[in-house]
């Protein structure tokens, strides 16, 4: 565990969350668990960030080639389902269950995306955040109340936030509004602000581009050729959701050595309409797009699936913290500054990981190191420890672009970083190993895996004792109860509730 200060006096502070997505909501709860004032802000007119599905798109701007932030906040397209499976989603007393027998939900393991949406929903009604949330309230500035130098003791901040109009997210025509906090919590995701390649003919290519970003529907491909750039999550996703309405989908692929995997073949094999060429060479007025091997194609549109970039356009650091080649920095164990915290924190930085699990940790530790239970090494020790941390990213051969990106090359500091600093029980094995076979079978099919039904003995048990969860009556329940959930000989469930 991090050094605890439980015998010290505790401070109760006056933060701001920025943002109520997942990352938002999760870490508010933590912050008023631990007794904390807290004010969330969102732009939106509701909860759910990237979760809140947004038909509309950036029409004047589908690249989102404009400097930030993009007009639409939301990148989700209308078919998306989860890639993990409930089971491993949650925060640790509010499980992500399925509602069988509701109307309007979704109760798969692998739901669509407004089941996490009502999920988030039901998170916010259980815990009491709706009071604390300013809806249609978006941030302009976040800045130092007072000029530097100061002990991070005595930082506050101003929030300077204006009213939009829900929905249309244009800015209401009054003055903007001022408040100084304690502390700022920055939660407002990283899946909106597009990050675009250098392509050769590119702003000349005439005919229709747009970033994955601006992809809802397949509807408007029908009868086109499409070239996808990148064959990433979204990339292939959406190649899969085109296929059958598009008359040819080219997807393309930096190595195609990495790309043609078992599931890739499946996926050719399975779609005549379906291509894969190495990456784009150059784009032609004409309209054609020639590849790097040399061979060509005539497109009548380019989505571009090439991820997304950090974007904090609303914060003001002083240089403290900059966002360089997509790496944030610096930032200590992904969360905080060391020159600017504790009063300044990050929530969802990293990626590729069980959310909002870690979310919850992260959130526990922000409200505890505010609160003084728990304390932070000093500033210069912790930039040193991000120093390091980069150069030994850089020395394993990681671009600084991955720098967050810690579930996919090391998935045990996920679980490192909860047992330290979370104080949440360890993550059980059942789910560990459902995981791990759900990241075989998605290499294997990509098209088929959230379908299949080959869980292990052990993971029938643990799915079983997760699923009695259910029979409770439901999880909204005074936090002074605690759930014990135990099993007697023939596997039956027993919940009672304990003050």
């Amino acid at each position: 565990m991090e050094a605890q200060c439980d015998g010290a006096a505790r401070s109760w502070k006056k933060v701001c969350v920025v943002g109520a997505g997942m990352a938002g909501l999760t870490a508010a709860r933590e912050l008023r668990r631990e007794g904390h004032a807290v004010t969330v802000m969102e732009q939106r007119g509701d909860v759910g960030g990237q979760w809140l599905y947004d038909p509309r798109t950036d029409e004047a701007d589908p690249l989102g080639a404009a400097a930030a932030p993009v007009k639409v906040h939301s990148s989700m397209y209308a078919s998306v389902r989860l890639l993990s499976p409930r089971e491993g989603m949650g925060v640790s007393d509010f499980q992500f269950l399925p509602r069988h027998g509701v109307a309007g939900r979704d109760p798969r393991r692998f739901p669509g995306h407004r089941e996490v949406y009502c999920y988030l929903k039901d998170f916010c009604d259980a815990f009491g955040l709706m009071d604390v949330v300013r809806l249609n309230t978006k941030v302009v500035r976040v800045a130092m109340a007072q000029p530097p130098p100061l002990p991070p003791s005595e930082m506050r901040w101003l929030v300077r936030s204006v009213r939009v109009e829900p929905d249309s997210g244009e800015e209401v025509a009054a003055e903007e509004e001022e408040e100084v906090f304690d502390a700022v919590v920055v939660a407002n995701g990283h899946y909106s602000q597009p990050r675009l390649p250098t392509i050769q003919g590119m702003m000349e290519w005439r005919r229709r581009q747009l970033h994955s970003h601006s992809y809802r529907v397949p509807d408007t491909f029908r009868d086109e050729v499409v070239v996808l750039v990148g064959c990433g999550d979204s990339g292939m996703d959406i190649a899969l959701d085109l296929c059958g309405v598009a008359k040819a989908v080219y997807l393309t692929a930096k190595s195609m050595e990495q790309a043609m995997t078992p599931a890739m073949s499946k996926m050719l094999a399975n779609h005549a309409d379906l291509h894969l060429h190495p990456q784009i060479d150059c784009l032609c007025e004409d309209g054609t797009v020639v590849f790097a091997d040399g061979t060509s194609v005539v497109a009548d549109a380019i989505i571009y699936c090439t991820g997304y970039t950090y974007s904090f356009p609303f914060l003001d650091t002083g240089g403290a913290v900059t966002v360089k080649d997509n790496r944030v920095s610096p930032l200590f164990k992904h969360t905080f500054p060391p020159a600017l915290a504790p009063s300044l924190a990050f929530v969802g930085i990293q990626r590729k990981l069980f959310v909002p699990w870690f979310f919850e940790a992260q959130g526990k530790w922000i409200a505890r190191v505010l609160s003084g239970r728990s304390a932070l090494p000093p500033p210069d020790e912790m930039l040193r420890a991000v120093e390091a941390y980069c150069l030994a990213k850089e020395a394993a051969g990681v671009p600084a672009k991955y720098t967050h990106d810690i579930g996919g090359f090391n998935p045990n500091e996920t679980y490192e970083f909860v047992a330290k600093y979370g104080d949440l029980p360890p993550r059980e094995q059942w789910k560990r190993e459902l995981i791990t076979a759900i990241v075989r079978d998605m290499n294997d099919d990509r098209e088929n895996f959230r379908d299949l039904d080959n869980d292990s003995e052990s993971v029938r048990e643990g799915v079983q004792r997760w699923l009695c969860l259910s029979d409770a009556p439901h999880q909204d329940v005074p936090e002074l109860l605690r759930l014990i959930i135990c099993m007697v000989d023939d596997g039956a469930c027993l919940v009672s509730y304990l003050r």
